[in-house]
């Protein structure tokens, strides 16, 4: 006997060996058990989810000589007849191969008659989309009011191109692709079954490779069998797909995280060598940085499909949720850009030298000490202490109020060498000389200067965000409570709560010990503020426009109106 393709010899036979499509399932069976049957059914969806095979079986469903139900009994002659595609009662056309007018004449041209030996005449039309608008035309009134003996099931991966006048006679029923796990869990049940070996992650890059089509998977399978000589294992499946071998991908990664470019050029020059898809090397580096994504956020959540979850726990732990969703944006982007590069591996590689050029610069560093930063003249302090608390209680637009002049400065002692590690800081330092940080305890943290402290604390990104919506509730001594608005606590975990009480020590120069927690906020945050100054802001613009004289001249003259959208005021 002549071999059998596994896509043909596992083709389900009834609805109940169907691998997915629920949702298409439960109403046609539904609707045979009822009695509740259109004459016209079109099943849309990509190739190999199951369209035609769906309709088979709705044919031996609608014949089997039992009687109609949702289950044929699959012996009788009618339900071998179709099965074996011998039933002079089953029309299966292929729409690609007859679109002329004529044809569909032909075709329908004995619908008046009754069925040979079935109960009814079943056309089934493959690729429906690509008839020509006159064969349409010629369908059109037999699909709309047929003898009740025939049923059309029409099949197409185009439903964009078929008339509204078509689509609106006929039941239509959309397939789903099908999910990796779908495809996988079916793989594992027909190797089971046909007793050829296989590894686990094999399936898994099938699976993947399938891009939703079951009847690919299960012709990729029967490639990838020949290939590894009627097994399947990883390295082989690997090879003969072409894709590349993840354990580059975590060392990507892991570089990455360390900051190092020339070690990304290095993993990509030993990619290199083993002739790789670079365009498929970045879907994989996208897939693994979603995996970290999920397992920073839901570390439950990790899949361990392919064994890796320590892994992938371990590289959630080296990156910050920041640097993650960045990497994977620029990934998205790098994979949308690199047909435009002049080669793939160079598309590759400038997209990973952006990650590293665009990968925020740390600003809080916790192991930084009080003594690695430099001693100021003892005028510092009190400058940036008279500035909070001017702030403080200074009202809303008032001048600022004049300060007498200084005394000559003392001369500065000789500063500390600031380690080269721990440089980057003086960046961050707000917008005085360096403080020493024991000079700065004069100033104190209250619910009052609160916004005014938050611009000095140098946080950047997600984190300074944070803390704009947050409101100090409480603080008293070295105990700081703050209450986070709940309409902006999603992204928020208890990382975000340890930078903000690290900035906060060092800017304040004494232990701390800070709470945020989400909930409903009494008073205003500093987000709540720069939005009330905004729109103030914007009110007074829009009144001094309207106050102008020369514009109300205007206005009365061309019967004008005023666009008070347009207007945005401009900051000193």
């Amino acid at each position: 006997m002549s071999y059998q393709v596994l896509a043909r010899k596992w083709r389900p036979k009834s609805f109940r060996e169907m691998v997915g499509q629920e949702h298409v399932l439960q109403a046609l069976v539904n609707a045979l058990d009822h009695d509740r049957l259109h004459h016209a059914y079109l099943f849309t969806g990509t190739r190999g989810v199951g369209k035609t095979t769906i309709a088979r079986i709705l044919a031996k469903c609608l014949n089997c000589e039992t009687g109609v139900s949702s289950e044929p009994c699959g012996q009788c002659s009618s339900c071998l007849e179709i099965a074996e595609g011998r039933s002079v009662d089953l029309l299966e056309v292929d729409a690609a191969s007859r679109t002329k007018v004529e044809d569909t004449r032909d075709l329908l041209e004995n619908v008046q008659y009754a069925p040979t030996r079935s109960r009814y005449k079943v056309y089934l039309i493959d690729e429906v989309h690509m008839l020509s608008g006159h064969s349409f035309n010629a369908l059109l009134k037999t699909l709309e009011e047929p003898p009740p003996h025939v049923k059309f099931l029409l099949a197409t991966t185009d439903p964009q191109k078929l008339p509204v006048t078509i689509l609106s006679r006929c039941l239509q029923f959309n397939l789903k692709n099908m999910p990796p796990e779908q495809i996988v869990g079916h793989l594992r049940h027909v190797l089971g079954q046909e007793m050829i070996s296989f590894e686990e992650p094999s399936l898994w890059l099938l699976g993947r490779a399938a891009a939703g089509s079951m009847r690919d998977a299960l012709s990729l399978t029967d490639q990838a069998i020949s290939f590894g000589s009627g097994k399947l294992n990883e390295d082989d499946v690997r090879s003969m797909l072409g894709s590349v071998e993840l354990s580059f991908i975590y060392r990507l990664l892991e570089t990455l995280a360390a900051g190092d470019p020339a070690g990304l050029l290095a993993v990509v020059a030993h990619m290199a060598e083993h002739a790789p898809d670079f365009e498929g090397s970045l879907d994989e580096l996208i897939s693994l940085l979603h995996r970290v994504a999920v397992a920073q956020v839901v570390p439950a959540a990790i899949d361990n499909s392919w064994g890796d979850a320590e892994r992938i726990a371990q590289l959630a732990a080296a990156m910050t949720a920041e640097d993650v969703q960045l990497f994977y944006q620029i990934a998205l982007n790098g994979k949308r850009d690199i047909a435009l590069a002049s080669d793939p591996r160079s598309g590759f590689e400038m997209t990973l030298l952006r990650m590293v050029a665009f990968r925020p610069a740390a600003v809080i560093d916790d192991n930084l000490a009080a003594g690695d930063l430099a001693p100021a003249s003892p005028g510092a302090a009190q400058t940036v202490a008279r500035e909070v608390d001017a702030t403080a209680k200074k009202p809303e637009g008032a001048p600022a109020a004049p300060q007498p002049p200084a005394a000559a400065p003392a001369p500065a002692p000789t500063p500390t060498p600031v380690p080269a590690a721990k440089a980057e800081i003086l960046e961050a330092v707000p917008p005085v000389p360096p403080v020493a940080l024991a000079a700065v305890a004069a100033v104190e943290l209250t619910p009052a200067n609160w916004h005014a402290v938050l611009e000095r604390l140098g946080l950047g990104g997600i984190v300074y965000t944070i803390a704009t919506h947050c409101e100090l509730r409480h603080c008293s001594g070295d105990d700081a409570q703050f209450v986070l608005d709940t309409a902006n606590a999603a992204l928020f975990n208890k990382g975000h709560a340890g930078q903000i009480r690290t900035a906060l020590e060092k800017y304040l120069a004494r232990p701390l010990t800070v709470s945020i927690e989400p909930g409903d906020v009494l008073g205003e945050t500093p987000a709540m503020r720069q939005a009330r100054l905004r729109q103030e802001r914007q009110q007074a613009a829009v009144a001094t426009i309207e106050a102008d004289p020369l514009l109300q001249q205007l206005i009365a003259r061309f019967d004008g109106e005023l666009d008070r959208a347009s207007i945005s005021p401009v900051d000193p």
